[in-house]
This record gives structure tokens, sequence and C-alpha cells, in this order.
């Protein structure tokens, strides 16, 4: 008899390894990517379909992008168009989810197709107020000066209000012409909102997501409508997020704040405003002109707004777990995009939010 110059036991243990790795190797249909995130069901097959706020488009793309790395299976197609136009296309049912930088007006509330809708939180950016003043730089401005350029009470660059800001900036004499948006916008209803607190005797058009501008300002669609504005006429300013701000290369204000502070349109700014900021039981907030010394004034929310009851489970599904994606791995995406994430315990409230979406 021959004996084996390998033990048979050790024979087994080296099957048992290899089997234990074909294992590891094994079930990628049910779970998805490496060891890090394997515990995430690989989703059904479904699209989502989408519009809304430009505001946070950017980092919505980049979220979307990750996501379908992470879940083959699932699109997620996001329009755009504006805040009014995601509330309307959600309260008439024919998008899967909305994405809104203002709340939905009480009186509108009951007019949504499918009922009840949650707020959910995603990230926080400065809105700038852009201008293109080649030598200008550190341009400084307070509320009631700003108010004042957008109503057209202040028409040029060199008026004394902006001096009186700026005394060692070599003003031009050239003209203003005040970019906005001509869509339903957040963007717009956050500036606006903004004016209206920090300076409400000056301040006269009201907010909202459109308001009746000077009929002698020019328009753009979506933030970036905005920005080509600014970008291309000298002499231009106009309200921006931060993220097309720098796509396009503009200069931004440096903003007095509530305690009297000139901050800069930073992401740090933003994120010292969300300190002081109340968090509603529906996960509305306003970080709008906060009081910190920190706090740059015009910070502003965003929300996506999505159906309580959901009626087809595919769909359902995926959006769950898109959103729970986008609290948790796409948090992490929000700073390359110029945009400043959610603190720990508000991300945790809209996380524990999601378990109330009903899949049927």
């Amino acid at each position: 008899m021959i004996r084996s110059a390998f033990p048979f036991g050790r024979l087994l243990a080296v099957l048992a390894a290899f089997a234990l790795v074909a294992a590891g190797c094994g079930g990628a249909d049910d779970t998805v990517g490496t060891q890090a995130d394997s515990e995430t069901p690989r989703l059904a097959s479904a699209t989502l379909n989408a519009s809304g706020a430009t505001f946070p488009m950017a980092f919505y793309e980049e979220v979307i992008a990750s996501f379908k790395e992470a879940q083959p299976s699932v699109t997620v197609n996001y329009a755009g168009g504006g805040s009014g136009k995601g509330r309307q296309e959600l309260q008439d049912g024919l998008v899967d989810f909305a994405g809104s930088d203002g709340l939905v007006k009480a009186e509108d509330v009951p007019k949504y197709k499918n009922g009840e809708f949650l707020y959910v939180p995603t990230v926080t950016a400065p809105i700038t107020v852009s201008y293109n003043l080649p030598d200008v730089k550190d341009m400084k401005l307070d509320a009631d000066t700003v108010a004042k350029i957008f109503q057209r009470q202040i028409t040029t660059w060199d008026d004394a209000a902006i001096k009186a800001l700026n005394p060692d900036a070599r003003l031009p004499s050239t003209p203003i012409t005040v970019a906005r948006r001509s869509d339903g916008s957040g963007t717009t209803e956050n500036f606006t909102k903004y004016l209206v607190s920090a300076a409400p005797s000056t301040w006269t058009l009201k907010s909202g997501s459109t308001v009746e501008w000077p009929a002698d300002t020019q328009a753009g669609n979506g933030n970036n409508g905005v920005a080509g504005i600014v970008k291309g006429t000298v002499g231009a300013v106009g309200y921006v997020d931060l993220s097309d701000a720098k796509a396009s290369s503009l200069q931004f204000a440096t903003l007095k704040n509530a305690a009297g502070k000139f901050v800069a349109p930073t992401l740090d700014g933003t994120s010292a405003a969300l300190e002081g900021a109340t968090v509603n039981a529906d996960l509305s907030y306003d970080p709008l002109n906060a009081k910190g010394e920190k706090a740059y004034p015009i910070a502003a929310p965003t929300w996506i707004l999505v159906y309580k009851n959901q009626t087809d489970k595919a769909k359902a599904e995926a959006l769950k777990g898109f959103l729970t994606y986008l609290l948790n791995d796409g948090q992490d995406l929000a700073e390359d995009a110029d945009y400043a994430p959610l603190p720990k315990s508000l991300k945790d409230k809209a996380l524990a939010q999601l378990n109330s979406i009903v899949i049927p």
C-alpha cells in the first residue's frame, strides 16, 4: 500500500478553503458590489422619472451615476426644469419624485393626486450673488444694497451705496444688468425670502418661486441660464447656486450676515448656517439669514418630494433604495459637487422617515 505524501486531513482542509473562496465569488445575483456593501440587496428592474430644482442638479447627477453602478437594473432620470415644474408634475402624477428648494403652499397640498407626500432633505448650498466686473475683485455687499440692485434702484456699479461698502475698489460707471430666473424657481424663492428677512424695509417685491421683476431685467432658464447671462455680459449680476457659479468661473460677492460679518459663499459658511436652524416635524427647515458669525446668509435648503403611498412595487423599492443611497453613500459626493452634506442628526431623521414609505 502506498501512503500519500500529502496528509489526507490537510487535503480536506485545502478543499474546504477552495469551497469557501468559490462561495465568496458566487452569489452575485443576490447582492451588490464588494464586501463593504454586500448587505445591499440587488433591486429589480425599474425606471424612475423626476423633474424639478436645478439648484441641486449637479449633486443629483453625481449620485444618479454612482447609484447606477451599484444598482445597474435601476434607471433614474432627473430632468430639472425648476422647483415649480417638479412640484406641479408630482402633483399631477407625471413623475415618481420631484426636486424642490421650496415648500408646497398650504392651499396646494390637497391637490396632490396621490395624497400625502414627504419632504426628504438632501443637501444644502450657498446661493451666490455673482457678478461680471473683470477688474473688481472681492466685492462686498449687504442685504439692503442687494435689494436695491435687484429692484433696479441702483443701476450703475459706482453707486454711492456700493462705494461705501468697497472704499478701496475702483468701481466703474458700468450699467448694472440684472439676471434672474424665468422659470418657477426654488432658488428665486430662497433668494427673495432672504431679502424679505434681511432687508424688510427695502425689499418690496415679496418672495416666491416667481416674483414681478422690473421689466428691464434679463431672464434665464435654470441656474445655468442665469449664470450664462452673467458670464456673457460685462456689468451683469445674478443669483446663482455655488456649483453653477464655479462651473461658469463667475466672481461672487462676500455678503454681510445677520451678525454684521462679511462671509463668502462657502460650504463651511453654509454648514454654520445650518447649526442654528430649527428642523420641523416634516423635516422642513430654514437656514436663511442665520445669526451665527460664520454663517453665510443665503444658505439654501433643498428636498426631494415623494409620495408616501406608492402604487408600483418595483418602483417603490427602487425609489426607497435610491433615496437611502443618496442619504448614505451619496453624502460623500456632496462636497466635490460644491454642496454641504446634511448634519448627521438631520440625515438620521431623513433615513428614519423613509420607513414610512408604503410599498405595495
